[in-house]
């Protein structure tokens, strides 16, 4: 089937905060190439042995600089290869139509899931339990209803103005208690501070993924040591160009040297995404 890589950013990064922007790897210019011209990129993930991208994007106009822009950009950049290149976008937490944005967002634009980054739009998951934000619960409702998966971000982030304390996973237990048909995926598996909450809400929910994108592939039996039974639930992904993160394929290759079984591997890297992000027209 080919290996996808469950996240990377290919983000409009002219959005961005000069303070963000600084920590990421778009300041190399043929980085910063490949977010202009979708026929560079696909011919890096060629050279990295990927045939598959989640192109993960998100609203964060306070703390990155990401506007509701970043929606058309993730689609039309699909475009260019939709079997390959499957975007996703954002949405903010409080947004006043979340049902007619969501309907928008997946049937117009296409886009194959949801990013909601607790830490840069500075929210709980929960919040609509106890009403602060109400309009979280159309919004996943919504999200249940057209089958579109609702990406977390999950842990701390070092960005600017990131508040961590929205980082826990925990609080996605309502959700996930609230909407057990909502696919949900706990990007970076709560590292490096929450991982055995992402690990246990994982075990607990059949609607939860532990996705490990961020964490060195080199040290994830560190962090997840049981992660040979984890396979069926976990999902792998570079964070390429985030922080440190520098070449899709070295991080591919750490993976692949670690004592995993090749049944693991292929159930992680093939079989899982295929149903995570199943591409277009599977909805």
């Amino acid at each position: 089937m080919g290996v996808t890589d469950c996240h990377v950013h290919i983000n409009p990064y002219w959005e961005m905060r000069p303070d963000a922007l600084a920590l990421l790897g778009h300041r190399d210019p043929e980085t910063a190439r490949y977010a202009r011209e979708p026929r560079a990129f696909l011919e890096y993930l060629d050279r990295s042995g990927v045939e598959r991208a989640v192109l993960v994007n998100y609203v964060a106009p306070e703390v990155i600089g990401y506007t509701e822009a970043t929606n058309a950009f993730a689609s039309e950049f699909a475009k260019a290869d939709p079997e390959r290149l499957l975007p996703t976008g954002g949405i903010r937490p409080d947004h006043p139509d979340p049902l007619g944005e969501v309907r928008r967002l997946a049937r117009d634009l296409r886009l194959c899931a949801l990013k909601l980054h607790p830490p840069h739009q500075l929210f709980r998951p929960n919040a609509y339990v106890d009403r602060e934000i109400p309009a979280l619960a159309e919004l996943y409702g919504a999200c249940e209803r057209e089958r579109l998966p609702v990406i977390f971000h999950t842990g701390t982030s070092v960005f600017p103005r990131a508040r961590n304390r929205f980082g826990d996973p925990l609080p996605i237990e309502d959700v996930a208690l609230d909407f057990p048909k909502l696919t949900i995926v706990l990007a970076h598996g709560g590292r490096p501070l929450w991982m055995a909450t992402a690990v246990f809400l994982v075990r607990r929910f059949p609607n939860l993924w532990l996705e490990v994108s961020s964490v060195p592939p080199s040290r994830l039996l560190e962090y997840f040591p049981t992660l040979e039974k984890l396979a069926d639930r976990t999902l792998f992904g570079t964070d390429w160009p985030g922080p440190a993160v520098r070449e899709i394929r070295a991080n591919f290759d750490a993976l692949r040297a670690l004592p995993l079984s090749p049944g693991a591997l292929r159930t992680i890297l093939e079989e899982n995404p295929r149903k995570v992000f199943p591409g277009p027209g599977a909805r």
